[in-house]
């Protein structure tokens, strides 16, 4: 299995179709081919996305236009059945990483997405009654058949990662991290990916963008309180850097040693190309520590 590379940012899909911009084939096409032009070729998927969906409407591109398939990389997940009316056999939310059910869902993503290939395949959530042997057994049938290159897993704690790694290289873990979501940073998360040398990638990096709105009335004191001290930093830190408080807090990302990859759930271009001039600020030890402080509202011990 050769070495994988990334975009400096990876393309969250989740609010480009139903459960967000609802983009057309065209507007989709417009952003994928403007992300290209960025130097941003990752795209990362699920197939429970749009209730089932937003694959089938990225691979509306693809199969438009075939020659894009070589310029971008797909990630895709799966492991959650979704209740919904596309899967009408789903009585109740549940995770399943049984062989028969990852074999059956990369087959639907490679269909509704229009492509022989997936680029990388994500466990979404960790089943509770998963057995790594079998997981291990599936990945490595579906690499034989050329069906995925790379595996990883999403949301895992470090023992649920180290579980299935002895039976079966893994080169990601995609979890939630931010300044206000800084469990990964403690528990393990980051520190098994650096023992690992592989690169963990981050959803909701900007904290689901709660950060930058106004508090509404039944917003808990604690955190109205945590927002004013991190903005407080922040509004400091862009006037020395001349930059966006969503980039300052990306670069607090960007400073961590594991290399942290960010999932963009943006379908604004603007917002990626203010992204990509995050890559350029260097916080200081001591900043990225005022920043830590202000999330966690006490100074380290």
């Amino acid at each position: 299995m050769s070495k994988i590379s990334f975009s400096p940012f990876i393309i969250g899909t989740m609010r480009l179709g139903q459960w967000g911009a609802k983009m057309s084939t065209d507007e989709m096409q417009n952003f994928i081919e403007a992300c290209i032009d960025l130097g941003i070729n990752d795209f990362d998927h699920a197939d429970i996305y749009g209730h089932y969906s937003t694959e089938g409407e990225f691979g509306a591109v693809l199969k438009k236009d075939p020659t894009l398939r070589k310029k971008i990389q797909i990630t895709t997940k799966c492991g959650i059945k979704l209740v919904s009316e596309n899967r009408p056999d789903h009585k109740i939310k549940s995770y399943n990483c049984s062989g028969k059910h990852i074999m059956a869902s990369v087959d639907q993503s490679l269909e509704q997405l229009h492509t022989d290939y997936i680029d990388i395949l994500l466990i979404h959530r960790p089943d509770i009654l998963m057995n790594p042997a079998e997981i291990a057994a599936t990945f490595a049938r579906l690499y034989r058949q050329g069906k995925v290159k790379y595996f990883g897993v999403s949301n895992f704690t470090p023992s649920q990662f180290e579980l299935i790694q002895p039976y079966f290289p893994l080169i990601t873990n995609q979890v939630e991290a931010s300044i206000l979501h800084r469990t990964p940073f403690l528990d393990g998360t980051f520190d098994q990916c650096m023992r690992h040398k592989i690169r963990p990638t981050c959803w909701s990096p900007l904290g689901g963008g709660k950060l930058f709105k106004e508090p509404e009335k039944d917003t808990p004191e604690a955190f109205i309180e945590q927002q004013k001290r991190i903005k407080t930093v922040t509004e400091t830190l862009c006037e020395k850097y001349n930059a966006s408080a969503d980039q300052i807090l990306l670069a607090w990302l960007l400073k961590h040693p594991a290399r942290l990859l960010p999932v963009l759930g943006t379908s604004k271009i603007e917002r990626i190309e203010s992204a990509l001039e995050a890559s350029d600020i260097d916080l200081t030890h001591e900043e990225w520590y005022e920043l830590w402080q202000a999330s966690t509202g006490e100074e380290v011990a």
